[in-house]
Formats: structure tokens, sequence, C-alpha cells
């Protein structure tokens, strides 16, 4: 890592709201380098691995508008306060699970145990910690995120702020969410912390299809420093169109867009299956025992996330369940040599400092892709082949995929996302022009409240839980976001 000329450090909130724009220059200058950010203090060495396997945890409450008088609040607040309703009764549980790795990992280590995890932590749920004035969460994760004991061993992957899925998200709005959480990880953890982070961790696991959103987002990903990006196994296909068959393997995410133009980010692929089962069992582990090497013997890698506090599998299981793991690879080999775990960074630089290169890796991009492109001609353009393809299969669309492909994220949501696509429109009617000409407008508080009503109807939730109480969140949140962009 390049000694840093810091910026000056950012607060987390300013005016009582998030710390979500006002130093992109700063944010940009921290992110754009090349330097590994592993291989310095790494303890493991390539040729000692056999296999290697890598979890990420994800974690994500929203922000509702249910405080008193209507004031934004985390969802997790209001499960503290209201016990008696559904699940709420795990909101204690759950605030658990958002600190429990700044124990766990010291503990581990103490122990003389290796161990890694990945963190994926959407900006909903750290404004929550600082709303709710839960400093304990926030330092234990500062503990194993700052501390330089622990930075071997803790990865933290970029997300989008608001928890948006990506295929639905209006285009103009995909970097703003990049940019925003990158800005709000600066101001919580420290602009060192946030040059370390290279991977991305999309919500729901989402990836779009259509060529020009897909290209739009990779480009916002590279231009705002990330080395990869996790995809899930279904959600992408080969070139030519079929399945990929060497998961386990970094892929080349290639996103060519209407226009001709393409650019690629590099891929690790999630593998299928019960999501936080696999993960509170560390399936990927014993997975991992089971493979052989790859193409010039650089170690396979079988990568998988969960939801970290989700279920009583998570709750429960999961402590013992990747506490004993990693014992068990101490006493075979003291966790740096066979089977390892990793963080996807790491193992990225490992195999590239031995001479794999970005370029060469499969090449992947999402399903349904090679039916447009077998088809574009110069007579046919992108929009007219869609139409067709749509026409001919009833199963064709450009929804993207996801972790929860039995769920669509734009059948039936209308209701939210008429309003969501509107308020963007809105938003950029107004602040676009004026950025042009003021970059530091960002800082304003004008722009940054209504910024963050924009992130807020995006979230996910809204759709997730389906019509009801969530919908009628989603229908205030675009009422006040009018308000304060018309105001």
């Amino acid at each position: 890592m390049p000694t840093l000329t810091t910026p000056s450090a950012l607060p987390e909130t300013v005016n009582g709201l998030p710390n979500i724009s006002g130093s992109e220059k700063q944010v940009l200058e921290v992110v754009n380098h090349n330097s590994p950010v592993f291989l310095p203090n790494t303890n493991l060495k390539l040729e000692d691995i056999t296999a290697t396997f890598a979890v990420a945890l994800h974690m994500h409450q929203p922000t509702i508008p249910a405080g008193a008088n209507g004031k934004y609040i985390s969802h997790l607040q209001y499960m503290f306060e209201h016990q008696g309703e559904g699940d709420n009764h795990n909101a204690a549980p759950f605030a658990n699970c958002y600190s429990r790795m700044g124990d766990i990992i010291p503990e581990l280590v103490s122990q003389g145990c290796n161990p890694r995890v990945m963190l994926d932590y959407s900006g909903n749920l750290l404004w929550g910690f600082e709303q709710m004035g839960r400093r304990d969460i926030i330092d234990n994760l500062k503990r194993i995120t700052c501390d330089s004991t622990y930075q071997p061993y803790v990865e933290w992957l970029g997300t989008m702020w608001g928890h948006a899925v990506v295929p639905s998200t209006p285009i103009p709005d995909i970097k703003l969410h990049i940019q925003a959480w990158q800005h709000y990880f600066a101001a919580m953890f420290g602009w060192e912390a946030l040059a370390r982070v290279k991977g991305f961790s999309p919500p729901e696991m989402h990836l779009p299809n259509h060529p020009d959103t897909l290209y739009e987002y990779v480009k916002a990903l590279k231009e705002c420093g990330y080395k990869w990006l996790m995809v899930q196994e279904h959600s992408v296909q080969t070139l030519n169109g079929e399945e990929i068959n060497n998961k386990h393997t970094p892929h080349k995410l290639v996103a060519r867009n209407s226009q001709g133009e393409s650019v690629s980010i590099t891929a690790l692929i999630k593998t299928q299956g019960s999501d936080t089962k696999l993960v509170a069992q560390m399936q990927p582990y014993y997975e991992a025992k089971s493979l052989n090497p790859l193409w010039d013997n650089y170690p396979p890698i079988v990568t998988q996330i969960g939801d970290g506090e989700n279920g009583g599998v998570m709750m429960n299981e999961f402590p013992p369940g990747y506490k004993q793991a990693w014992h068990d690879m101490k006493q075979n080999g003291g966790g740096k040599t066979g089977v390892v775990g990793v963080n996807g960074t790491e193992y990225l630089e490992l195999i590239e400092n031995a001479g794999a290169n970005p370029e060469d890796y499969p090449a992947c991009q999402p399903v349904g892709q090679h039916l447009i492109w077998e088809r574009v001609s110069d007579s046919q353009n992108v929009e007219q082949v869609i139409e067709q393809l749509k026409q001919e299969n009833s199963n064709f669309h450009m929804d993207g995929a996801s972790w929860t492909n039995h769920i669509s994220w734009v059948q039936g949501y209308e209701n939210v996302l008429n309003p969501m696509n509107k308020l963007s429109s809105l938003f950029h009617q107004k602040f676009d022009s004026l950025l042009q000409a003021d970059e530091s407008a960002t800082q304003k508080h004008e722009y940054r409240e209504a910024l963050l009503h924009n992130f807020l109807l995006q979230t996910s939730c809204f759709r997730y839980w389906g019509q009801g109480t969530w919908t009628d969140y989603a229908r205030e949140i675009y009422q006040r976001g009018e308000k304060t962009v018309s105001s």
C-alpha cells in the first residue's frame, strides 16, 4: 500500500444527515491506486497451497420512516422498539451478529488460527448504528478494520449505499450509490481503510443483463477503484451462451453496450446452494478439500456469501461452525498449507503476483446476452433484438438475475418503480446542471438531503417484502423526496 497523502478526516454525519457526498474528489484519489493491499502482509505462500475458499457475510437493515413523528430510523431500531411484532424479538441477536466478528477474529488469532472473512454492510445499516448510538458495534468493527494486527484476516467489500438492486436502479444513480458507500465508509473507518476496499458485493447478488446497464455498472466500478466483483453462478454464462463449468476459477466479466463499447472486470463466482446454511456450516472449506489445482497449478477458490444475521442457522450455528473449521485447518498444516482460507483480493493478488493475467481469465457475460449478440447486426439494434426475443420467448427478460430468482424485482412493483424512477428524474433535472457549473454543490445540505431520499426509495426491501406496509413506506419516502427536491 502506498503512503497516502491523507485528506482530512470526515465526520459521519453532517447536519443530521449521513455523510454521503461532498468529498467525491478525495474519495476517487484514495481508491484509484494499483498498489497491492494484502500481498505485503499476507502470511500465505502460493506454493504451499492446494486449494482455497473465501466466505463473506452480508449485513443489511433498511431505513424506514417509522420513528417518532415519522423520523427516519433503522429497521433494527424499530425491531428493538416493537418487540411483540413478528420476528422483532431477534433485534438483540441481530445486533450481536453485526458486532461479533470483532470478537471472533481476535479470539481465533490469539489461539494461533489463521482465519479470513469478508464483510459486506449496507450504507443504511452503518448509518443505523450511528443513529442508534451503537458505538459498541462500530468500535468492535473498527477493531478488526483499523488495527493492523487484524488487517490480514479481514476484508471489507464495497456495495450500493442504499442496498439498491442494480438492474432496476436508474443508470445515473448507480455510480452515486457506489461512491456514497465509499464516502460514508471513509467517514466511519478512515481513508486508509477505504484504500483497502477492492472487491464489490452487489445487493441480492443481482447482476444486470441489459447491455447498457451492465456496461455503466462495470464502468462505474472500475472508475471507483474496484478490482473485482462477486457474481452468482447461475447469473452468468460463457460468451458462447453455455453454462460456466469452471466456477472455482476467476473469470473476466465482459460488459458490452449497444454502442459497441466494451469494459471488463474480474469476477469471483459465488456457487449456488442454500447460502446461509453453506456459510454457517463452512461448506466452502469442505468443498475446497475435494478440488484439484487449476491451470498453471494455481489453487482453485470456492467463493460463498450468505446473510450474516438472518435465520437461526446464522444466529446460532455459524460461530461454532466457523471456529471449528479454522481450528481444523490449524491442526492440518497450521492454517497456511494445503487447503486454506483467503480473502478475495488476497487470492487475486497472490495468483497475479505469480503470473496470472486478468485478461486471460475465462470470459463470461450475464445470462441472456448471448441471444442478443448473436442477432445484433447493422440493420438491427440492441433494443429491437431485445423486443423480438421477448415476443418469441415469454421467459426472456432484462430484469437481471440474483440469488432470489423466485422473486421478480420488477413485475408487480410499478407502484414502487414508477415513483422511484420519477424521483430520480426530478433529482437529476435539478442538480445535474448545477453540478456542471459547480462541483462543490455536493457539499450543500439540499443536495445531500435529496440524494438521501433518492437512495432510500431505491432500497430493495420495499419490493422484497411485498405489498402493504413496505410499499406504504416507499410512498412516504417518495412524497418526502419530491418535496425535498422541489423546495
